[in-house]
């Protein structure tokens, strides 16, 4: 069974999230996207939890389920900063590892290996989250993180499509909590994973945002990681950090590496063709009228035909499906807090432009 799982989100009741999380908000645009399994978000909130326990049933196999059929799993973002009893049913999975602040192996608060952080605990940990600024290709490069298994979560702190499942594993495997923990302890039945364009993360490059300077790790390095109009230190961004850790070359695929594609989220290459704001009304129309002749989100950007596209849509958003489908639109990086931008206008020009590189995701080579 094809299963399609965001598995790390928020509720209304954390921090800097939208009031109008709700389960039926949730779920409904889950189905927009193509996801059939969402984590709850915040499940130790009282609040959310009581919200939790009226709305969703357990269904005998771990998984709870809503009024109208659809699947979710209990899950929380929570801080180990306490030694606490781990009970062998609870998967504790390090996320978004690489941001600079909070990440298990941040550039500034982080640690260099799993075994540094968790210490007697570390034999725990199966997995970790690549996060928005990182990818798998970027985490294969150090040998001593083959042992875990790599999961994309959107993170999403509302449940717009442009955030719900921008990053998503698909599974394919029964529906239940057993058969889920296999896929992320062993990898079995873990057929891929759905990931941001790490260049469109917050903190992918180096940089310092109140003097609006983004830094490759190379010129990072050239200038021993100082602003050079402040002179203040410089955010060390992910790429910078996988730099300081790898040990191998950019490119090398582990023998037994779960695959992985790059995909901008559909809303967003609207917007960037249109020229409109991602959440203006001329792009939803647009949205809404691709999604209901192919489904879903992820049937538009990865199974919907070139010459169907185009009956349903203007052919300049269709090229832009296509490009994003086969890895070929270019990024001004993300940094210190700023989200990447993808270059849909050949004609507009950035600083530094990124273009993607052909490469292999584990079973796909990308033209």
């Amino acid at each position: 069974m094809k299963l399609i799982a965001d598995l790390q989100i928020h509720s209304r009741f954390s921090r800097a999230t939208s009031s109008s999380i709700t389960i039926a908000n949730l779920e409904k645009y889950a189905r927009l996207k193509g996801i059939n399994l969402l984590g709850t978000g915040d499940f130790t909130h009282p609040k959310w939890l009581e919200e939790l326990k009226s709305e969703l049933k357990e269904d005998g196999s771990g998984i709870l389920t809503s009024k109208s059929n659809f699947k979710f799993v209990l899950q929380g973002e929570i801080s180990n900063i306490y030694k606490q009893g781990i009970d062998d049913d609870i998967e504790i999975i390090p996320a978004h590892a690489w941001t600079p602040w909070y990440g298990i192996f941040g550039s500034m608060s982080g640690f260099d290996s799993v075994e540094e952080c968790f210490k007697e605990y570390s034999h725990k940990i199966h997995a970790i989250e690549t996060g928005l600024s990182s990818d798998p290709g970027m985490n294969w490069r150090l040998s001593k993180l083959d042992k875990y298994t790599l999961l994309s979560s959107s993170d999403a702190h509302s449940f717009w499509p442009w955030r719900l499942g921008r990053e998503a594993n698909v599974f394919d495997i029964e529906l239940s909590y057993g058969d889920l923990l296999n896929a992320i302890r062993k990898r079995k039945g873990f057929a891929e994973t759905i990931e941001m364009w790490p260049h469109e993360g917050k903190y992918h490059y180096t940089g310092h945002r109140a003097c609006d300077v983004c830094l490759s790790p190379k010129e990072s390095l050239k200038i021993k990681n100082t602003c050079p109009k402040c002179r203040r230190p410089l955010t060390i961004g992910v790429a910078q950090r996988v730099e300081q850790l790898a040990d191998r070359e950019e490119g090398f695929v582990p023998r037994n590496a779960v695959p992985f594609k790059n995909l901008i989220p559909l809303s967003e290459v609207i917007a960037g063709t249109t020229g409109n704001a991602v959440s203006s009304k001329q792009v939803w129309e647009e949205y809404y009228k691709l999604v209901n002749e192919f489904g879903n989100e992820f049937n538009v950007l990865l199974e919907a035909e070139e010459n169907k596209l185009k009956k349903t849509t203007t052919g300049k958003i269709v090229e832009n499906i296509l490009k994003n489908r086969f890895q070929k639109i270019p990024f001004k990086p993300g940094y210190d807090g700023v989200y990447g931008v993808p270059i849909f206008d050949e004609k507009e020009e950035f600083k530094e432009e990124i273009k993607p590189k052909i490469k292999q995701s584990g079973l796909d080579e990308f033209i």
